[in-house]
């Protein structure tokens, strides 16, 4: 039996599908996936994928005529189930069109295109609703939470280390580095104090700005202060500078990793890496968090206005962004220590 999931969302959601595929590979062996573009390199090494499909569903595929290309192209495929974690009527679509006979989704999606329609759990963790797209009969037995998995190469891991030390940050040795993931493609999730972080962080130890190349501008910002402050210090701003792979395997090596409600937040997940989430427009309790031991959430709670969406709008709609401008450093820098992740190792 060939399977195929569909998973065109964001880069987020696609790490978080990943136990997903697993699920469905042990039983029935690698699947393939359709994603976007920017999340295919995740998924071409990843043990449980056997081939990636992109769709550029937003640019060179864009419209119906994309939309039937692919379907054409996967119908040669002969699939023999498509399981659907994204909701969306062009997934939906593009599995009926594809004339695949077993097309599984969530009954709040659209499920007249679906021959399975399952119950998407309302409460818990992203990660364990996806899982009930498998069935009880796959999902049973687990020992623990499951978290997302994400494989580097060796090459990836080469060039990782590589940048690391051709700008200063020593690995291993009892000195570790923190990892900061100031972006967003929501406004209202991203915190405004990186800058203040990294100006106190900088005295203890070396840090590494993560992100996307639409990042670099928002980590200039946060580095430029730290480098201008007659300090000697180690601050780096990695964004467009890596892969995504890349980036995923500084966070890996991070000891640990400061980020707003987004997709780095997953990547660490799948790396162990202890993570301090920044919540403000959007909560835990709708599915995105951390779930590690040692990790820390930093929110406001009590605020009246929050959540204001299931993203994070733009902007504020009240115009204060008090969820976010409340959290202060001290806070952040205190749920750090918390995690454990700079003590020296003896």
């Amino acid at each position: 039996m060939t399977s195929l999931v569909i998973q065109t969302a964001f880069l987020g959601d696609v790490v978080l599908t990943t136990p997903l595929l697993e699920t469905l590979a042990r039983r029935h062996g690698p699947v393939d996936v359709v994603t976007t573009p920017a999340a295919a390199p995740l998924l071409e090494t990843h043990p449980a994928v056997r081939r990636v499909i992109p769709y550029d569903k937003r640019g060179a595929d864009r419209g119906f005529a994309g939309l039937l290309a692919l379907a054409r192209r996967l119908r040669a495929e002969r699939y023999d189930a498509a399981y659907l974690p994204h909701r969306s009527l062009r997934t939906a679509a593009l599995a009926w069109l594809a004339r695949i006979p077993q097309r599984v989704g969530f009954r709040d999606g659209w499920p007249l295109l679906y021959t399975e329609a399952r119950a998407r759990p309302q409460t818990g963790h992203e990660i364990d609703r996806l899982l009930a797209l498998a069935g009880p009969a796959v999902t049973g037995g687990a020992m623990g939470p499951p978290r997302p998995t994400l494989v580097t190469t060796p090459e990836d891991r080469a060039a990782t280390a590589r940048f690391l030390r051709e700008h200063g940050v020593r690995e291993g040795g009892g000195e570790p580095f923190v990892a900061l993931a100031p972006g967003s493609i929501w406004g209202t999730k991203r915190w405004p104090y990186y800058k203040e972080l990294a100006q106190r962080l900088a005295e203890r130890t070396a840090i590494v700005v993560v992100g996307g190349p639409e990042d670099a501008a928002l980590a200039d910002e946060v580095v430029r202060p730290v480098e201008g402050g007659g300090r000697r210090c180690t601050v780096v701003n990695a964004c467009g500078k890596l892969t995504l792979r890349q980036s995923a395997e500084v966070i890996r090596r991070a000891a640990v990793l400061v980020t707003n409600d987004s997709a780095p937040l997953h990547f660490a997940q799948a790396a162990e890496t202890a993570t301090v989430a920044i919540f403000g427009s959007t909560v835990p309790a709708f599915g995105f968090g951390p779930r590690g031991a040692r990790d820390q959430v930093v929110q406001l709670s009590g605020l009246p206005c929050r959540p204001c969406s299931a993203h994070g709008p733009p902007s504020c709609p009240l115009g204060h962004h008090r969820c976010m401008k409340s959290l202060t450093v001290e806070d952040v820098l205190h749920a750090i220590e918390e995690t454990g992740a700079l003590r020296r190792r003896d």
